[in-house]
């Protein structure tokens, strides 16, 4: 019996005018395969990891299917006999025969051996169902929209639902040999060893940094969190910056990659322009102030160094988005277009509570909200596996302590923020809390003040405090006010005093 079934279209007797097609379905493989369930229930072994109720085009089949998982979850022969009883008042198998159908069922069983076959071409049937619904509902939408529903809202509304559609056809491997999880991840071990500063990961370009957390794992999800005028931007793109500056890729005579350096990185902006994030990126390269770039105070010596800093950003595989309120749906599309059409291996965002999660209609719990982002952009992470840094803000609760280090709890909606993340990092620095409460000049409290200040100069701290690979702890690094610009910690030399605030 041939299961594969195409639009099935309905003539008149004279075989000229077709009046209507119905939905892809094949009854005959339904039949088959629940005949062959009731005949022997190992079969639904075969079919149970991915075939749900929903799938069966009749909805006494799918009823029948969903009957039958019970009583073998509760270790019981499904059969036509033992249905029957359940059946005997049924007006769903009215139509069809009664519970005398359930015998029917039997009597067109499949063999146990072909009972996969069938049950994927009822459930690529059902996916192909789904698919026109989603289809007819973009028509729909497109001719009844509102003057509030723009065009591009509704093209990421209907790309989340092919993208969910297309998890749920895909997503079920079941259980596997350990050996291919085991070769990936010797491999990985074998590249670390390998790579210069033995990382499993992308480099950060921050030495301290990359020994911490290995480098930028693949599939992970980092929170980059901190208070405003931390620093989180800056060293965002700062890391965004030097793996790019460092991408590489050695391949072999047939031209497969065997080794990677860096990363390819697209950064998405939703609260800074594009231009403020390159004058801040130039500002790094060139060495001279983003005050200085944005007042044009250039001597020609300094606009040769600016021009020669663009010229090599401009062949860093960096590329910026600054689409503002950008949703889930949207960035993971524009990310999946950036990776076929140039690559990439690093996700940027700044920062998480500027995005909108994909369906915010009926939305008004923040929390929630936050949670779909988070999941979205995990679910992201994995889905291109690659590394996303999620820069994130703190709650006000820090400035009620007398110590400003950041916590976990100190996260906004952190139940989910901490929940999805594989890592989290505060960004701190004393000297910006030191600066505001300046005693009296002349003062005992004012020297001490001063020497506190020296202590604190220049000086950042990027805490992890929830890393899933490995050991949390505290990474010391210099950070530059005029540049925006972090660097690893020199301790065998004093920073410069020149131009300190203080």
């Amino acid at each position: 019996m041939a299961i594969n079934t195409a639009f099935t279209t309905l003539q008149e007797e004279d075989g000229q005018l077709p009046s209507y097609r119905t939905l892809p379905h094949n009854v005959e493989a339904e039949q088959a395969l629940l005949g062959a369930i009731l005949i022997n229930n190992e079969a639904a072994n075969h079919v149970g990891s991915f075939l749900e109720s929903g799938h069966f085009y009749l909805p006494v089949h799918g009823r029948i299917y969903e009957a039958v998982h019970k009583m073998i979850d509760r270790q019981q022969i499904a059969s036509p006999v033992t249905l029957k009883h359940y059946f005997d008042n049924d007006d769903s198998l009215s139509e069809v025969g009664g519970a005398q159908y359930l015998a029917r069922l039997a009597g067109s069983a499949v063999t146990i051996i072909n009972a996969e076959h069938y049950g994927r071409a009822i459930f690529d049937l059902a996916l192909r169902r789904n698919l026109i619904g989603i289809g007819e509902d973009m028509v729909n939408e497109a001719y009844d929209a509102s003057l509030d529903d723009i065009a591009i809202s509704q093209i990421e509304n209907a790309e989340q639902k092919l993208f969910n559609l297309a998890e749920s056809g895909g997503s079920e491997s079941g259980f596997e040999s350990f050996d291919k999880p085991l070769s990936v991840a010797l491999d990985m071990i074998t590249q670390a060893c390998k790579q210069d500063g033995n990382l499993s990961g992308a480099t950060t370009g921050f030495i301290d940094m990359d020994k911490l957390l290995g480098g930028l794992h693949n599939s992970d999800l980092i929170i980059l969190a901190g208070r405003p005028s931390m620093g989180k931007t800056a060293l965002a793109t700062n890391i965004a910056f030097n793996t790019a500056k460092m991408f590489e890729q050695e391949r072999d005579d047939q031209g497969n990659i065997i080794s990677e350096r860096g990363a390819r990185v697209g950064f998405f902006s939703l609260e800074m322009s594009s231009e403020q994030l390159a004058t801040r990126i130039l500002a790094e390269s060139s060495g001279i102030s983003s005050e200085k770039l944005r007042r044009g105070e250039l001597n020609d010596l300094e606009f040769s160094q600016v021009v020669r800093a663009s010229q090599e950003i401009e062949r860093m595989p960096l590329y910026i988005d600054d689409t503002p309120a950008l949703s889930v749906a949207g960035l993971r599309a524009r990310a999946r277009r950036l990776k076929r059409q140039h690559g990439l291996s690093l996700i940027i965002v700044d920062y998480l509570q500027l995005m909108r999660p994909s369906n915010s209609i009926g939305q008004s719990n923040r929390v929630q909200e936050v949670s779909e982002i988070t999941q979205g952009l995990k679910a992201l992470a994995k889905e291109l596996d690659l590394p996303v840094i999620a820069l994130s803000q703190l709650s006000r609760a820090v400035e009620q302590r007398e110590d400003k280090r950041p916590q976990l709890s100190d996260l906004r909606e952190s139940g989910s923020i901490e929940q999805d993340s594989d890592v989290v990092m505060f960004v701190y620095r004393e000297q910006y809390y030191l600066a505001r409460k300046q005693p009296e000049d002349g003062t005992a409290e004012h020297a001490d003040w001063m020497e506190r200040m020296e202590r604190v100069h220049r000086l950042a701290e990027i805490i992890v405090a929830k890393q899933r690979h490995g050991p949390i702890g505290k990474i010391e690094m210099h950070f530059d006010e005029n540049l925006t610009q972090f660097s690893d910690f020199d301790r065998s030399h004093s920073f410069p005093t020149d131009d300190a605030p203080f």
